[in-house]
């Protein structure tokens, strides 16, 4: 079993970050809830701050990139539900997915940079 985490699937998980990012951020136009004031805002600044922190990563890796992502993508799964846009379907479900994708790929990150591989026998 794989444990340890390459640089280039390392480059993976942060391109993929930076992707999820940047459609949050253009999701407000694209999927038509650029008038919902909370919605569209959130979108907009997590969205930025997800694309710029996953290109910083890209530079140079440090865990600090991927702590700050992992509660950025928690925070944009909720929300929805904690500034009340839970009822404009669009906002919602794109919160949620962006903010699995992240969150999950900032974790695999971190627990992949600390669980090196066995040595081999």
């Amino acid at each position: 079993m794989l444990k340890s985490l390459s640089s280039n699937n390392r480059t993976a998980f942060d391109i993929v970050n930076i992707v999820a990012g940047l459609g949050l951020l253009l999701s407000p136009w694209l999927l038509g809830f650029a008038t919902e004031a909370y919605a569209a805002w959130n979108a907009w600044i997590v969205g930025a701050a997800i694309a710029v922190i996953a290109a910083a990563a890209l530079c140079a890796f440090y865990e600090a990139e991927e702590w700050i992502n992992l509660v950025l993508g928690i925070w944009t799964v909720a929300a929805p539900w904690v500034l009340g846009f839970s009822v404009v379907t669009a906002a919602m479900w794109v919160h949620v997915v962006a903010g699995i994708v992240v969150a999950v790929l900032a974790a695999g990150n971190i627990w992949f940079s600390h669980n090196r591989p066995f040595p081999a026998a």
